[in-house]
C-alpha cells in the first residue's frame, strides 16, 4: 500500500467557455475501471446532444489502468491533454469526462490541446484534491490515573485522536503513521512506565484537504 498519494475530493463540475465553445468538465473519485466507465457513460446519456464527451482517467497505485478518449475530436487533441493533467497533478483513481459544446469557432489542434487542458485543470482546482496517507489505529488501553498525561500528549503531539471509551480501563484510538509506528510505541510505553497496553487494530488511510 501507498504511504500516501493525491486524489480528487468529491465528485463536481465547472464550465469554461472558449471562443464560444462550452466546455464542461465532470471529475470523480473511482477505483476499478468499471466505476470510471460507467461514470463516463452517465456523463454521455446527461449529455447526449453535446458534440463531444472525452475522457480520461488514471486507476491503481501504479496507474496500471489508464485511459484517455478523443470522443471524434481530431486524434491527441483531448484525451490525452486530459490524461496528462492528472499525471502532472499526480493523481490517482480518478476520472475525468470534458462536455463540449461547439460555439461556430473552429479552435485547430493546439487551441483545442490547450483548452482540453485548461478545462481538467480548473475542474480539478474547483472541486479539490485530497492527500490520503497511510496510518495505524493504535489502541491504548490504560488505568484511569493515566488519562489526563495521555490525552494532553497526544494532542500536543499533533495525533489525531479517533475516540475514547471509558470501561474498565480508559481506552484510546489515535491514528498513527506508518513511519511512527514503531517510535509511537516506545513513546507510549516510556510516558506511562509500561503500564499501558498498545494494539494496532490495522492500517486506514486518513485525508487531508490541499
Amino acid at each position: 500500500m501507498l504511504q500516501s498519494y493525491f486524489t480528487i475530493k468529491t465528485y463536481g463540475t465547472n464550465e469554461i467557455v472558449i471562443n464560444k465553445s462550452r466546455f464542461i468538465t465532470h471529475v470523480k473519485r473511482v477505483t476499478t475501471e468499471k466505476e470510471a466507465q460507467n461514470f463516463i457513460d452517465s456523463v454521455k446519456k446527461m449529455h447526449w446532444n453535446a458534440n463531444h464527451n472525452c475522457s480520461a482517467y488514471l486507476i491503481g497505485e501504479q496507474d496500471l489502468i489508464q485511459k484517455a478518449n478523443d470522443d471524434g475530436e481530431p486524434s491527441g487533441t483531448a484525451g490525452v491533454p486530459m490524461l496528462e493533467v492528472l499525471k502532472k497533478r499526480g493523481l490517482k483513481d480518478t476520472v475525468v469526462v470534458v462536455t463540449r459544446y461547439f460555439g461556430g469557432i473552429k479552435l485547430g489542434a493546439g487551441g483545442l490541446i490547450r483548452a482540453y487542458g485548461s478545462a481538467v485543470t480548473e475542474g480539478i482546482n474547483a472541486v479539490g484534491m485530497v492527500e490520503r496517507r497511510l496510518v495505524h489505529e493504535m489502541e491504548i488501553s490504560a488505568d484511569y490515573t493515566w488519562l489526563g498525561k495521555l490525552e494532553n500528549n497526544l494532542r500536543q503531539n499533533a495525533y489525531l485522536i479517533k475516540d475514547i471509551k471509558y470501561e474498565d480501563n480508559v481506552r484510546i484510538l489515535t491514528y498513527v503513521p506508518e513511519a511512527n509506528r514503531t517510535s509511537f510505541t516506545d513513546w507510549i510505553t516510556n510516558m506511562t512506565n509500561g503500564q499501558a497496553v498498545l494494539q494496532d487494530n490495522g492500517v486506514t488511510y486518513l485525508e487531508k484537504n490541499i
